[in-house]
């Protein structure tokens, strides 16, 4: 028996019953004619900062729904479902964009940074992401996605650690176990871009001003022919400055070195925007990162912060409490931008990612990972498309038939526990994809962009949002129901009045002390070779 198959093994059917999943949604709000909404976040969904199922991204017009943790992906689903019936029937006439790549974008300095209130805590997130604005623009910052959240309970990390045979620390046990994950998903993250990347094309507009290699498709949209995720490739969500940085995820202490590292040297191009013009703050910070949350990346290690406290602190003071998959697309076919098949595929991926052999990464395979990531965001379904690994090439097709395969087990399993067949189906599907690439959701968008809207990008989804708003609207909808939600939002005002009231420290105290934080409190960090 496998190490992976003697830890799978030492799950029980209730641990597998129990996985633990929620999900963040972006999409960007819209006028009917698909034009960017660039009101202020609508007061009935309550407040964008402390609202724990309602609030906004980078911008006042990139609503941001979240889920709580569920155990099953069809709840996780409809909770997700009934979040958006809410804020359907409080937006008026507008919709959400249903797809990654932007709307129709005004200027860039028209698209409304997000607000969060007179607090100190509410101004340091819109400086943050002025931050933002001024170093990567913000046309790139209205591109959204699908952020899937995974843990296991506590009993399957008492089981784990013990049929591991380890004696230490459980916190530290399993934030170790946490980054075996990640190393893994980041050696594979590419299967995920192929099957369920969804945005192969984009509006001429997003890339008015800026050098990109897409080609034209019509009059208004550029695309590449193969692409599977724009979002996930060059024109997408990257940093160039960032690329320096090679964050080893062979542990915590490394990780956290490496971002505590970028969020302290002064970093030129940034020093050169400078911090303040008078009274209005241009960035919080001119090193390579603001914050850590800055740090872009396929999967992050997380846990939940308390108020005013930093990730990073929080993870090195508590450990890991779960991972975030950032590197899903806005699905345009699913009614809320994510299905439950896609969920059950991740929850046998995410398994095999952690309890299968995961190696140190080093810095040859980090350069291996992100040159994957680029070549299938752009390439995937190119026909014979080949992939680095540990310094050779092999076909896409191949590697992905064989991690594939080594999520049957774990399907198998999740299934054995909760009946049926779904996991085992969506690794099926999965099978199909890989197999065929037209029938993957980019082939999808792309032979429908060009056969059912005139070779319109923009056109198709516009058609695809204002179909879904009526979809939701069109659903039962209790007074029950709309009280709660009203109450979640009411009670999210309050809230935040009483974080303004409780001010006492200048702003620019309170965000001295808040970059001032012990990023490294409470951890035992080896000495640095």
């Amino acid at each position: 028996m496998s190490n992976a198959q003697q830890r799978l093994s030492a799950l029980s059917t209730p641990v597998l019953k129990s996985l633990r999943r929620g999900v963040e949604k972006e999409s960007l709000r819209i006028r009917p004619d698909g034009t960017l909404a660039t009101s202020a976040h609508p007061p009935a969904l309550g407040s964008a900062l402390t609202h724990a199922r309602i609030t906004t991204d980078f911008s006042e017009s990139q609503l941001e729904l979240i889920t709580g943790v569920h155990a099953r992906a069809d709840a996780c689903v409809g909770e997700l479902t009934e979040i958006h019936q809410f804020v359907y029937r409080h937006l008026g006439d507008e919709a959400m964009w249903s797809s990654s790549m932007p709307c129709l974008l005004p200027e860039d300095d028209a698209i409304p940074l997000g607000r969060y209130g007179s607090s100190n805590l509410g101004r340091i997130k819109t400086v943050y992401r002025n931050g933002l604005s001024h170093r990567y623009g913000r046309r790139m910052q209205t591109i959204s996605g699908v952020h899937y959240n995974f843990s296991l309970p506590d009993a399957a990390w008492n089981a784990l650690q013990q049929a591991d045979a380890d004696r230490g620390e459980s916190k530290e046990f399993r934030t170790r176990a946490y980054f075996a994950l990640i190393r893994n998903f980041r050696r594979w993250s590419w299967l995920p871009l192929y099957l369920f990347g969804a945005s192969p094309a984009a509006c001429r507009c997003f890339v008015e001003g800026r050098r990109h290699g897409l080609r034209d498709l019509g009059s208004h949209t550029v695309f590449l022919p193969h692409a599977t995720s724009l979002r996930m490739g060059p024109l997408g969500y990257q940093s160039d400055a960032q690329a320096s940085l090679q964050v080893s995820f062979n542990g915590l202490a490394s990780y956290a070195r490496s971002l505590q590292r970028a969020m302290t040297e002064p970093y030129p191009p940034y020093e050169a925007i400078g911090l303040r013009d008078g009274d209005d703050y241009l960035q919080l910070a001119t090193t390579l990162l603001q914050i850590e949350n800055e740090f872009y990346g396929t999967i992050r290690p997380k846990r939940p912060i308390r108020r005013g406290e930093r990730p990073l602190h929080a993870l090195t003071d508590r450990g890991v409490e779960y991972v975030e998959v950032r590197s899903l697309d806005v699905d345009p076919y699913a009614a809320v931008g994510v299905g439950a098949q896609t969920m059950r595929f991740l929850d046998a991926f995410l398994l095999h990612c952690l309890l299968s052999e995961s190696p140190p990464d080093t810095p040859e395979e980090i350069s291996e990972i992100g040159g994957n990531q680029y070549r299938v965001a752009e390439r995937g379904r190119e026909p014979g498309l080949r992939l680095a690994q540990h310094g050779r090439e092999r076909t896409l097709a191949d590697w992905g038939a064989e991690v594939i395969d080594g999520c049957e087990p774990f399907a198998a399993a999740l299934d054995a526990a909760v009946g049926g067949t779904a996991h085992a189906d969506a690794l099926a599907a999965a099978r199909i994809a890989l197999e065929d690439p037209a029938t993957t959701p980019s082939a999808r968008v792309l032979r429908e962009i060009e056969q059912d809207f005139g070779k319109s990008y923009f056109d198709f989804a516009l058609a695809r949002s204002l179909q879904k708003r009526g979809e939701m609207l069109a659903l039962p909808w209790s007074a029950e129901q709309e009280a709660r939600y009203r109450r979640m939002a009411d009670e999210s005002l309050a809230a935040q009045r009483e974080i303004e009231a409780s001010d006492s420290l200048p702003f620019e105290s309170y965000r001295q002390q808040y970059l001032a934080q012990d990023l490294l409190a409470g951890m035992r960090l080896p000495a640095e070779t």
